[in-house]
């Protein structure tokens, strides 16, 4: 089955692809600044019907003879996640066809797909590519031990996935990570969060990962942060700052937690910004 079905975008040679690995909930009371009550308010008027499910987004890029991954959502850690192999096979793209996955960062909602139940890689074939910082974090016993117990399995799940592709981990500290995409730190979700830009002529698009949970409260409400982001204020300040990018450049965004369309722009009226997705 061709992947016509599922939200594609083109940038120059390169056909992006949003691939569904199912979804998540989470209460809003792990959001900061905003009462759940106006949370609750703005997805109902946003016509979101369940108000705390979060997407969860891969995006599967081809061109150039290669077949990368970025991000390989929850597999079978977080519940309601653990569908993108099934719709990968449904976009025609066996796991082997995999040659590179780009990880925005190593939560398990992002890396939790990158290995099955019996401890084995899903991806045989693909190298795993990793900001440095976000490598060192996860493997650091001090953050280990520092980490509140709710947390602690992030750890575990962080470690995993890399002990599983050790052989094909490649850590990098910054700049163009494969022909046409560039690597951009995102600092605040965790401490090697990063978006990846693809350009391609005057065309460009950037998978910002985990900028937003809630893209109809934190897009118009940047300040809200979630409990999720291991530095609030300097989360709220990255989206802020790429808000302000994305509309400017009219930059098209890709992002994990955006809604089921995949693909949107940042409008800006005045101080405020908006989300338009793409249809």
């Amino acid at each position: 089955m061709s992947s016509l079905r599922f939200p594609t975008q083109n940038v120059g040679d390169l056909t992006i692809t949003a691939v569904s690995d199912g979804s998540l909930h989470a209460s809003f009371d792990f959001l900061a600044n905003i009462a759940p009550a106006d949370a609750s308010r703005m997805q109902e008027n946003a016509g979101i019907k369940d108000h705390t499910s979060i997407p969860i987004n891969a995006y599967l890029v081809r061109g150039g003879g290669r077949t990368v991954l970025i991000d390989a959502g929850a597999g079978g850690v977080k519940p309601g996640g653990g569908r993108l192999k099934t719709n990968l096979l449904l976009a025609g793209i066996q796991p082997a066809a995999i040659d590179t996955i780009l990880v925005t960062h190593a939560h398990p909602d992002h890396v939790g797909g990158l290995m099955d139940a019996s401890g084995e890689a899903v991806f045989p074939n693909a190298e795993l590519v990793v900001r440095h910082r976000e490598v060192a974090f996860w493997q650091d016993d001090g953050n280990l031990s520092r980490a509140p117990e709710r947390a602690r399995g992030n750890f575990l799940v962080a470690r995993q996935a890399f002990n599983g592709y050790r052989d094909r981990l490649r850590p990098f500290e910054g700049g163009e990570v494969l022909p046409g995409i560039t690597a951009m730190p995102l600092p605040g979700h965790t401490a090697g969060h990063t978006g990846y830009r693809l350009d391609c002529g005057d065309k460009s698009l950037l998978v910002w990962g985990d900028i937003v949970h809630f893209p109809q409260i934190q897009v118009p409400r940047p300040e809200v942060s979630i409990a999720f982001d291991q530095d609030t204020h300097l989360a709220a300040a990255t989206r802020t700052r790429l808000l302000d990018l994305a509309s400017s450049e009219r930059l098209l965004i890709a992002g994990m937690h955006l809604g089921e369309l995949g693909f949107a722009h940042i409008e800006r009226t005045g101080e405020n910004y908006a989300i338009a997705y793409e249809q």
